[in-house]
């Protein structure tokens, strides 16, 4: 039985929950921010809005909406993510991902542990596509000089954010997702030569780039 170009990780065939989902914002660290994760009447869609606030911190500043509980996926056999839009505001937006999930440390805070992030901007409605190699490790939110590898096969943790960028965004944002899928086959060519996101506005198909000759140089990958 031949594979399936696409494999739906939420939303799709899949109508959203929004137990599926929880808040991680700079509140945990003082700050004033907020996000909610809202799942339309019919579940097709879910949105994630809240508002951005940098006064409190002093022009930093976060909300993010991560996966509840610690998943185990298995994204192995495919080349990035694809995130379908229905509606958004343009704005930079970050997908992370976890390998890790520690103990909560004893005053029920989380510790903190290598991430893997890749930022992008939102059409207003579209495609945004990002593959592997376009993530970077950071830690504590600063990249990491000699970064570990993203362990494809154990995927524990997603979060959307949205952050400050040193104070150039604030205030409310929405982003209304139809799904988030893993991707691989003819998605893949819809990548610039450094594996960055390629937004495709209105079902529109990018075209492919002059080069992929640099893919895979923020991010190794363990498949």
């Amino acid at each position: 039985m031949p594979e399936l170009p696409r494999a739906y990780l939420f939303g799709g065939p899949h109508p959203w929950s929004q137990d599926d989902w929880t808040s991680s914002d700079d509140r945990v660290r003082g700050g004033s921010s907020y996000s909610t994760l809202v799942r339309s009447p019919t579940g097709q869609t879910a949105a994630f809005q809240g508002n951005l606030d940098i006064e409190t911190l002093g022009g930093a500043g976060f909300a993010s909406q991560r996966t509840t509980g610690e998943r185990c996926w298995d994204l192995s056999a495919y080349d990035g993510l694809e995130l379908n839009i229905d509606e958004a505001d343009s704005k930079l937006y970050t997908i992370t991902l976890k390998n890790e999930i520690l103990p909560k440390r004893p005053d029920g805070r989380e510790q903190s542990s290598v991430s893997w992030e890749i930022d992008f901007r939102t059409p207003e409605t579209g495609k945004v596509v990002v593959k592997w190699a376009g993530f970077k490790a950071t830690y504590r939110g600063r990249e990491m000089k000699n970064p570990p590898c993203l362990d494809l096969t154990n995927i524990k943790r997603m979060s959307i954010m949205m952050r400050s960028f040193f104070g150039t965004q604030h205030g409310d944002f929405s982003l209304r997702l139809v799904s988030i899928a893993a991707f691989r086959g003819n998605e893949s060519k819809a990548l610039d030569n450094k594996g960055g996101p390629v937004v495709t506005a209105c079902e529109e198909v990018a075209g492919e780039p002059e080069s992929q000759d640099n893919l895979g140089t923020s991010c190794c990958v363990i498949l």
